[in-house]
């Protein structure tokens, strides 16, 4: 009897990757065969992300692609737009089944039941329902594992709907993380990023409360200890929550790499109020200023929000020079998009889209340059690099251990290998030839 086939498309963040490729995995123990997004299957399942409008948008164009390939196909939303606004994405032609965030990893007991039906149907949850822990990583990449460590948030940031899409902060425990780490070694994968909705925040139970005492901290430090994978990432981490005990650990471990993305969204104090964030701009500098002190070639990244209500060109351009003199290596510029049941709608005036699209290009020209000006002080440097599978015009591509991006000619023997490379100069699309390196052993990555 032939397999019934499933495909999958996931918006979003790296959680959300993660929760796919778990997802697709119990579809395969329920007799599934998975296969690409473009190719015709049974069942197309698009896994959302809600954080911008964009986000909603293209949520839809993947609905309409899934549709022209098999219109007779079962097509199932889940993720965080599903949870936000069910009843909306059951009434888009084509979809068949919303599954909400207390549902979406029961997905193949629901198919069992589908049938094709004029309108959608959804089965959503209170997000108070989704109370409970589903560990989760991605797999089919031998380079890198997205590891989910933990979900939801207790945070209540103006602009953010991910609480309310969810739920309240909540974590695997370090015994189970770690586990899913060695059985991640034993694939052949040679990368973690360890993610989460507010990793920093790693620790709380089901109920809000810490589970024996557990912190992001030890658990970091029991990842250093796993064998069998030779690199840890930290996904974007708080701010408050990234503890000087954690930048100094990165600083001496051999394992985690030195790379921070730490979300900032503005260098203005009274936007930073407004916003509901936990901090004020100078100790994120503080922040900034340990990690280049203790790691001089770290890679930076920043997340930044234009265009919050009632931002004026002064607070814009406070938060550009703030940026500007900030010893940071890239920006990942978001625009203010309204979202519904946030605090932020009920602040004003509201800055016009087009006064948003001009403050994200200046931000967007800032990162390039932030960038550029980040790879350049490593030229002539010799640095580890993990390099991956895709070909693309017959060159490969791979990371160094501080997140600089290389090029060189695709040989297939170089797949997940970590090579010691010299970097010579930048190309056009941000990336940097190497020149291999004879030697054998891949140095620390803590040389300065």
């Amino acid at each position: 009897m032939e397999k019934k086939k499933v495909a999958f498309y996931t918006l979003g963040c790296k959680l959300n990757y993660a929760e796919t490729s778990t997802i697709g995995r119990m579809m395969e123990e329920e007799g599934f065969e998975t296969v690409a997004f473009d190719k015709a299957s049974d069942v197309y399942v698009i896994n959302t992300c809600s954080v911008t409008d964009n986000a909603d948008k293209k949520c839809r164009a993947v609905i309409r692609q899934a549709k022209r390939q098999s219109p007779e196909s079962m097509i199932v939303v889940v993720g965080c737009y599903a949870q936000l606004k069910p009843k909306e994405i059951s009434e888009i032609q084509g979809v068949d089944l919303v599954l909400g965030a207390a549902e979406k990893f029961n997905l193949a007991e629901h198919l069992k039941e589908l049938t094709k039906e004029e309108k959608g149907k959804y089965i959503s949850c209170e997000v108070e329902a989704a109370n409970f822990f589903v560990h989760s990583f991605s797999v089919g990449e031998r380079t890198r594992s997205f590891l989910k460590v933990q979900d939801g948030c207790d945070y209540t940031c103006a602009f953010c709907t991910i609480p309310q899409a969810r739920g309240r902060s909540r974590s695997d425990s370090i015994e189970n993380v770690v586990k899913n780490a060695q059985l991640i070694g034993e694939m052949g994968v040679s990368e973690v990023v360890l993610t989460g909705v507010n990793i920093g925040d790693f620790g709380k139970g089901f109920q809000g409360a810490r589970k024996s005492e557990e912190h992001f901290i030890d658990l970091i430090k029991a990842l250093d200890q796993v064998q069998g994978i030779q690199r840890f990432r930290i996904s974007s981490i708080e701010p408050n929550l990234l503890s000087k005990e954690i930048i100094n650990f990165v600083a001496d471990s051999q394992r985690f790499m030195p790379h921070f993305h730490i979300p900032l969204q503005s260098g203005c104090n009274k936007m930073l109020k407004l916003m509901r964030r936990r901090y004020q701009r100078e100790l994120y500098a503080e922040r900034v200023a340990l990690i280049k002190e203790r790691m001089p070639h770290c890679c930076i990244g920043v997340d930044v929000i234009v265009g919050f209500p009632s931002e004026t060109e002064e607070d814009f351009l406070e938060t550009y020079q703030f940026l500007n003199e900030l010893d940071v290596s890239y920006l990942h510029v978001f625009t203010y998009s309204e979202r519904a049941n946030t605090a932020a709608l009920d602040i004003k005036p509201v800055v016009p889209k087009a006064e948003r699209s001009r403050r994200s290009k200046m931000l967007r020209i800032l990162s390039e340059k932030k960038r550029r000006h980040f790879y350049e002080q490593h030229l002539g440097a010799t640095r580890s690099v993990l390099f991956e599978g895709e070909e693309h015009k017959q060159q490969m591509h791979g990371f160094t251990d501080n997140y600089v991006k290389v090029t060189t000619a695709f040989d297939a023997k170089l797949i997940n290998q970590t090579k010691l490379v010299q970097l010579q100069d930048i190309n056009a699309d941000n990336t940097v030839n190497v020149l291999m390196q004879e030697a054998e052993t891949v140095p620390s990555h803590k040389k300065r």
